[in-house]
């Protein structure tokens, strides 16, 4: 519940936020913090693990309906994954320009609050992945590839979207190219000219 309210504000204020804010924001008594938490870093530092956690964007992949045709399950998964990368990278990002992880390896470990330690990291992108693995499941035989190879383009077209682009002309692709181009590949006519 504390790092729930204290979420919005980090992604607002950064390292800047009180622990004043946070229990009005919770409905709680200052006080009520510290018997949860030693310290306003160890809020923070439960923040950082909270937005890069991967248990809500799983519940939402595992929420798309198979019912549903290939390219609309790619396409709310394409958003749901988007969400969760722009919520982790907006609270990092507020932490860091704030002051909150400088001199912190990223990823170095969880006690240091630079992010998930390597192995969670590796096991989040596994789960990831699986998860679309489960989505795209259905339509194994109309792919050309393994699922799991599907699923890994599609993740490295997701997140090489999520790179800030240089100009307009570098402007990232949408959900809807993203999967047009996982599933039909950027010719005009596949099959042609190779």
């Amino acid at each position: 519940m504390i790092v729930a309210a204290a979420l919005p504000l980090v992604a607002e204020y950064g390292a800047a936020i009180t622990t004043s804010q946070i229990a009005r924001a919770a409905g709680i008594g200052e006080a009520t913090i510290f018997r949860a938490f030693k310290d306003k870093d160890e809020v923070l530092d439960a923040c950082v693990a909270e937005a890069a956690g991967t248990d809500h964007v799983l519940r939402e992949l595992a929420s798309v309906s198979l019912d549903e045709p290939l390219a609309v399950r790619l396409t709310e998964a394409a958003e749901a994954l988007r969400a969760h990368m722009e919520r982790m990278g907006t609270v990092i990002g507020a932490l860091h320009g704030s002051g909150h992880l400088r001199g912190r390896e990223p990823g170095a470990g969880s006690e240091d609050g630079g992010g998930p330690p390597r192995d969670r990291r590796a096991e989040s992108v596994t789960a990831l992945r699986n998860a679309v693995i489960e989505l795209i499941e259905p339509d194994r035989a109309a792919f050309r590839l393994s699922p799991e190879k599907v699923s890994a383009a599609f993740l490295g077209l997701l997140f090489t979207r999520l790179q800030t682009p240089v100009s307009d002309a570098d402007a990232p692709l949408t959900p809807d190219e993203l999967i047009d181009v996982l599933l039909r590949g950027t010719l005009h006519h596949p099959g042609g000219d190779r």
